[in-house]
């Protein structure tokens, strides 16, 4: 096979590493520069996963070892359980049938939304559901590919919902904030730290992420830490020390490993339904939101703490909103836990169902 022209190559093809790393942090310190003086909050997110995007459709061919991002993982999984305390978990456990009744609502709006793009043929039944699954990313694209779903198309989708619902959460957080007369603090990047309750912060969100590995749970690199994060210091009062400066090495290992997703083959193999996938994604994020109105309502939730806890979006990138917001982290951490779990034990079933229920060139070929 011959080689494209020099005009058709991405910019980055062929580049030298040094190149391709240098330019990754260049613009990540440059978006998250930019979103940190907007008082965005997760900007160490965002910037890092718009600079990803950035260089991966420029042919960049970067990715962030799989033990990289799990530490990540980890960090935001133990920053989670820094807000927990028993009279919170406490406080939670009343609200279980909200939870539950609310999980299942936004799964249902999610499954829905992938029928209609089926049955209008502009995408693959399972493949349309399996997309807009509100639940863990990567774990949802794994979960795809073992039922007869076009994996390339599920990672699309899955990954550009994880990122409108961060810029789109993100913008509800910061308007909340700015019209709530709050002041946001000035960020202290090196607070004193206690260096053994620091290693032992770390070595409990390693333990709780090899766990989560030899258990083989899903998404457990958020949730085992956490888990063991909320125990030591809700129930055995532990420090958990994460500076500041610390904490932004796991927004932007998190940030990257979403962004690099985003390389070339899936973009081109997706151009062509971009339009009415961000449409169908944005209508998600619209029927959550009323979702989010109807808890403000009828259940007493604060609207911004409504508006995260029924968000489809990814775990550790909602936590990471949460934490930068004046909400309630348990219950929004909850609800998504809620949602994650019945998507894992509900999803392959009702996937199957609802895709049996498509004629049968709807269910297999887009159009």
């Amino acid at each position: 096979m011959q080689s494209p022209p020099p005009s058709h190559r991405p910019l980055l093809a062929g580049r030298g590493l040094a190149l391709r790393c240098g330019l990754l942090l260049l613009l990540s310190l440059f978006f998250g520069g930019l979103l940190e003086m907007a008082h965005m909050p997760a900007a160490l997110l965002l910037g890092p996963m718009a600079a990803a995007v950035v260089v991966a459709a420029m042919g960049a061919n970067l990715w962030i070892p799989g033990k990289a991002f799990m530490f990540g993982q980890c960090l935001i999984g133990l920053l989670i359980a820094r807000s927990f305390s028993p009279a919170m978990l406490g406080a939670v456990k009343t609200e279980w049938a909200v939870l539950g009744a609310t999980a299942l609502a936004v799964v249902g709006a999610s499954t829905a939304v992938g029928w209609v793009l089926a049955r209008l043929r502009i995408l693959p039944g399972s493949t349309a559901i399996w997309g807009l699954s509100p639940g863990a990313a990567t774990t949802m694209v794994i979960m795809s590919e073992a039922y007869g779903a076009d994996i390339r198309l599920v990672a699309f989708m899955q990954y550009l919902r994880v990122v409108m619902v961060v810029v789109v959460a993100s913008l509800v957080s910061t308007f909340w904030v700015a019209h709530s007369g709050s002041l946001i603090p000035a960020v202290i990047w090196f607070p004193p730290t206690d260096p053994l309750w620091f290693l032992a912060t770390i070595a409990l969100g390693v333990a709780g992420a090899v766990t989560a590995k030899v258990l083989r749970i899903p998404a457990g690199s958020v949730l085992v830490p956490m888990a063991f994060g909320a125990i030591a210091h809700g129930v055995f009062d532990m420090p958990l020390q994460l500076p500041p400066w610390f904490l932004a090495i796991s927004y932007a290992l998190v940030g990257w490993s979403i962004g690099l997703r985003f390389n070339r083959a899936i973009l081109l193999h997706a151009a062509r339904a971009l339009a009415p996938i961000a449409l169908a994604t944005f209508v998600l994020i619209l029927i959550c939101g009323g979702l989010a109105w109807l808890l403000h309502v009828f259940a007493g939730i604060d609207p911004l703490s409504a508006y995260l806890a029924t968000s489809p979006g990814g775990v550790d990138a909602v936590a990471i909103i949460a934490a930068s917001a004046k909400v309630n982290v348990s219950f929004v951490m909850s609800m998504q836990l809620a949602r994650l779990v019945v998507v894992i034990i509900a999803g392959p079933p009702l996937t199957k169902y609802v895709a049996s229920l498509l004629p049968k060139e709807e269910a297999e070929t887009p159009a």
